[in-house]
């Protein structure tokens, strides 16, 4: 395996840690009504574990409110316990046809909360990413091995793998604290 095959492998790796973050934040509810906050909510279908978003018609409504229009009206209540089951922090309410989700304003104790799970996420990803990072320094080690590479050819190699580890890292700092910014603005 060359350095150019670790490097490439390792950034597609790295690349999937910050996809995954992104979209683990997208979870965490602000102050606004966000419809990727029910990704998470999967409605049991006629026996079929199934994602909310895929039964039904999620639009926001003047900004704190999601309307949900499921596609057939006979699983509303379903659905309704679905919610319910995530925890969302949010109680339904039905109308029959369609279910509401009133986002209240967060307060000042809920935001801070939100900013600590916020700074585990990007925790946990530097941890990914750093993981990813050891990965390509032992292949880099077997390939040293394998292929009688100079010492200067696994130098420069470990100098790009840091590199790149550090540029994933600010990456995952920057991400974090521009959602910390959006959570903690009224």
């Amino acid at each position: 395996m060359s350095i150019d095959e670790i490097l490439k492998n390792g950034t597609d790796k790295m690349e999937k840690c910050i996809h995954q973050l992104k979209k683990d934040l997208a979870t965490i509810r602000t102050g606004r009504a966000n419809p990727l906050i029910l990704d998470k909510v999967t409605v049991d279908y006629y026996g079929a574990i199934t994602p909310l978003r895929q039964l039904s018609q999620v639009t926001v409504q003047d900004g704190t409110t999601l309307v949900i229009a499921p596609f057939d009206k006979s699983i509303l209540k379903e659905v309704e316990k679905a919610i319910i089951k995530a925890e969302l922090g949010i109680t339904p309410n039905s109308d029959g046809l369609v279910i509401r989700l009133a986002f209240p304003p967060l307060t000042e104790e809920r935001r801070k909360a939100l900013t600590k799970d916020v700074k585990s996420m990007g925790e946990n990803s530097k941890i990914a990413i750093r993981n990813v990072r050891r990965d390509m320094a032992d292949d880099l080690k077997k390939a040293e091995k394998a292929d009688n590479m100079p010492e200067d050819a696994v130098k420069d190699g470990q100098d790009k793998i840091q590199k790149l580890t550090d540029k994933y890292i600010k990456i995952v700092d920057d991400t974090v604290a521009e959602k910390d910014k959006e959570v903690m603005t009224v």
